[in-house]
């Protein structure tokens, strides 16, 4: 890439989609692609017309992106789309040693760079002004990018573009779980933080000894009458604060401490089917054990049942988790009757909800009940 007369020239391809269609992909430093576009902020003018499509920046995105481009070896695929105006010129390439198609040539792009007067810079960014901000403020001396272009002075047509590259449907969030297990890749701190309740979450649905075998829904067992993120939910209280905690290992996947604590999962949710057989392997609205808020009620006095044993490096029985659970099967309601969380406060078996305030008063329920067992 070279400047002349402020004007950027790129190596570029020039693509027809369909008549009146062409698009320019090139690629460009990260850091010099400010020196020709803006961001089009979505905005009211003193009219109140809506004017710009572009969203604020999302500074805490921003900050996982930096982080990463800051890393040992970052790559990002995905490039930048960018909408410029008449202004910036594709100049075709003839070469013999070129076979390229009809609907693909090779040329020059060039880019104006800098303001210019009223009309300002030559572009504007349509998809990835997240990435563009981390990597202007990333500590790096470049960061090549991938850029798709069109060019065109029609702001709807910026627009009608903008909609189409930020509507499409997300991955689903149990997709993205059950794939997380598998990359080694630096992934946003959400994310990383489940990435080993997922791996656990993983052995539990698809291991033939695991007592949850395929109970669990996700988008490989979709069968399942368990929702993922409740166990997930479960696994990751347990590993923050609970008895999955002690046998973590600065929150890798280690063999040892994964075969530690699949080996103690399996072991207690087996104690629980035994105990509860009746109310196991049911649909969530036909018992309330297979329910967001039993899963992770249950999962907490997992945690306190384990706090009993005499050794905390010792991984709990299947019987001695039995012996514990049945200390509270009494007062448990999980197909009929009632819960009678105190003297003014008695609710039919199905009435407790997955709702953080229900949630929590089942936990608290279920703990005190162990406590007065005990």
């Amino acid at each position: 890439m070279r400047k002349s007369s402020a004007v950027i020239k790129v190596p570029a391809m020039e693509i027809r989609q369909s008549p009146g269609r062409k698009l320019y992909t090139f690629a460009v430093d990260g850091k010099r692609v400010y020196d020709f576009v803006d961001i089009s902020r979505i905005r009211r003018n003193a009219g109140a017309e809506l004017e710009g499509y572009q969203r604020p920046e999302v500074v805490a995105h921003i900050q996982e992106i930096k982080e990463y481009i800051e890393s040992d070896a970052p790559m990002i695929p995905n490039g930048i789309v960018v909408a410029f105006d008449s202004r910036v010129k594709f100049k075709r390439v003839k070469s013999a040693a070129l076979d390229m198609s009809s609907d693909a040539v090779m040329g020059v792009l060039e880019i104006p760079v800098g303001e210019h007067g009223k009309r300002g810079k030559v572009g504007f960014v349509v998809d990835g002004q997240q990435r563009l901000a981390a990597i202007r403020g990333a500590k790096v001396q470049k960061f090549p990018m991938l850029v798709s272009a069109f060019i065109t002075d029609d702001l709807r047509q910026q627009t009608e573009q903008f909609i189409l590259v930020n509507s499409t449907k997300p991955l689903p969030k149990g997709l993205i779980y059950e794939l997380i297990p598998h990359t080694d890749a630096r992934l946003p701190t959400a994310l990383h933080k489940r990435r080993l309740a997922a791996y656990l979450l993983e052995r539990l649905n698809h291991e033939e000894q695991s007592p949850l075998y395929k109970m669990i829904r996700t988008p490989t067992a979709p069968d399942g009458v368990i929702k993922d993120n409740s166990m997930l939910k479960m696994l990751g209280n347990s590993l923050s604060d609970g008895v999955l905690y002690e046998f973590r290992e600065r929150n890798e996947l280690t063999v040892e401490s994964v075969a530690n604590m699949s080996a103690l999962l399996r072991r207690f949710w087996g104690a629980v089917k035994e105990t509860f057989p009746e109310a196991w392997g049911l649909k969530p609205r036909e018992s309330r054990l297979m329910h967001g808020a039993g899963i992770v009620s249950v999962g907490n006095l997992m945690d306190h049942i384990a706090s009993q044993r005499t050794r905390r490096s010792v991984i709990p029985s299947q019987k001695f988790f039995r012996k514990h659970l049945s200390l509270v099967a009494p007062e448990c309601a999980w197909t009929k009757g009632d819960w009678r969380f105190g003297p003014d406060d008695v609710r039919a078996w199905n009435q407790v909800q997955n709702t953080r305030q229900d949630v929590e008063m089942l936990t608290d329920f279920l703990q005190r009940a162990y406590e007065a067992a005990a």
